[in-house]
């Protein structure tokens, strides 16, 4: 029997915005690593949600939940 589709989306967060104006930065390496991991988990249905949605440079005081209210939206 067929493993069910796992919709997954990746959010990621930087709490601070040095480095954020780099070509590679956090963000850009948080994605990569779960893309990986969402790839190897292709055979239990996983399927990756095009959409990026990316926090960077929000500390705590600033974070609002904006993006992560989007990502909970999708689903």
């Amino acid at each position: 029997m067929a493993n069910a589709a796992r919709r997954c989306a990746i959010y990621t967060r930087k709490s601070s915005e040095e480095g954020l104006e780099q070509d590679y930065n956090s963000l850009h390496a948080q994605r990569e690593a779960c893309e990986a991991f969402i790839r190897s988990q292709a055979g239990e249905g996983w399927r990756l949600i095009k959409t990026a949605y990316d926090d960077g440079g929000l500390e705590l005081p600033r974070f609002d939940g904006r993006c992560w209210a989007a990502v909970i939206s999708v689903f």
